[in-house]
C-alpha cells in the first residue's frame, strides 16, 4: 500500500507509524510541509496520515501552506482514501468534515485516561479500544464531532478524543505512536507548554509513567484494521 505522511514541524514525526509501516513492507513517502515540499496527486496514494505539530489550524497567516493541506485532506476523505490524523491531524480531518476547530477549556498535556464510547462498537474498532487507556495528550484545541461520524473515545476534560468517519477517516487526538526518545524531542521544542496549569504533568511526571509500549501496541493494532480497508 502506498502511504503517505504529512510532517509540520522538525520534531513532530510519525514515531513508530514509521516502524510499523516499514515492517509490513509498505511504500512509505512523506511531505515535509515546514520545508514547502510539494504534495503528491492524491492518485499517486492510497493512505494519508497528517501527524501533529504547534501551530493551530487558522494559523494561515503563519503557515502559508496550511490552505493548501486542508484542501489536500478534504480531497483525500472525498477520493475514499484511508486518512488517519493524530494531534494536529485529528483537528485538520474534523476541520475538513466541516466541524469547527477552537481551544479546549483546559490544556492536555501528559498521560491522562481516554474512555471508550459506545459508539465504537459499531466500528472497525471494535475490538481494538479497551474501556479506558492511559495516553499522551499534547493539546490546546478540540473540535465538534463531525456530522456522520462515530465518537470513539473521551476525556475527563475533552470530550472529542478520537472518532471515526465512514470506517476509512481516523482522527487521534492523542499520541498513540510516540516513543520515549519521541517525547523527548517533543519536551525540548516544547517547553513553553508546560505551564503547570491543571492536566499539564512534568517533564518528570510524563517519564515516570512509561505508557509507550502499551500505546504502540494499540496504535499498530489500529494500523492493521486500516490497513486491512
Amino acid at each position: 500500500m502506498r502511504v503517505h505522511y504529512l510532517q509540520h514541524v522538525p520534531f513532530e514525526g510519525p514515531g513508530s507509524i514509521e516502524s510499523y509501516l516499514k515492517d509490513k513492507g509498505h511504500q512509505i513517502s512523506s511531505t515535509h510541509l515546514y520545508l514547502n515540499q510539494p504534495l503528491p496527486r492524491i492518485s499517486e496514494i492510497d493512505w494519508l496520515i497528517i501527524m501533529g505539530g504547534p501551530m493551530g489550524i487558522y494559523d494561515d497567516d503563519k503557515y502559508l501552506w496550511l490552505a493548501m493541506e486542508k484542501a489536500f485532506i478534504k480531497k483525500a476523505i472525498e477520493a475514499n482514501k484511508i486518512v488517519l490524523g493524530v494531534c494536529l491531524g485529528a483537528q485538520m480531518i474534523a476541520n475538513a468534515l466541516g466541524s469547527t476547530v477552537y481551544k479546549n477549556k483546559f490544556k492536555e498535556i501528559g498521560w491522562f485516561d481516554v474512555y471508550r464510547n459506545p459508539a465504537a462498537d459499531s466500528t472497525i474498532l471494535t475490538e481494538v479500544l479497551p474501556a479506558s487507556l492511559k495516553v499522551l495528550h499534547w493539546h490546546n484545541d478540540t473540535f465538534d464531532l463531525p456530522a456522520g461520524a462515530d465518537l470513539l473515545a473521551s476525556s475527563t476534560v475533552c470530550k472529542n478524543q478520537a472518532f471515526i468517519y465512514s470506517d476509512k477517516v481516523l482522527a487521534l487526538q492523542f499520541h498513540l505512536e510516540t516513543t520515549a526518545n519521541s517525547l523527548k524531542t517533543l519536551i525540548a521544542n516544547c517547553q513553553d507548554d508546560l505551564d503547570e496549569s491543571s492536566y499539564v504533568q512534568t517533564e518528570k511526571a510524563m517519564f515516570a509513567q512509561q505508557n509507550f509500549s502499551a500505546n504502540n501496541r494499540i496504535m499498530y493494532k489500529i494500523l492493521d484494521k486500516l490497513g486491512q480497508l
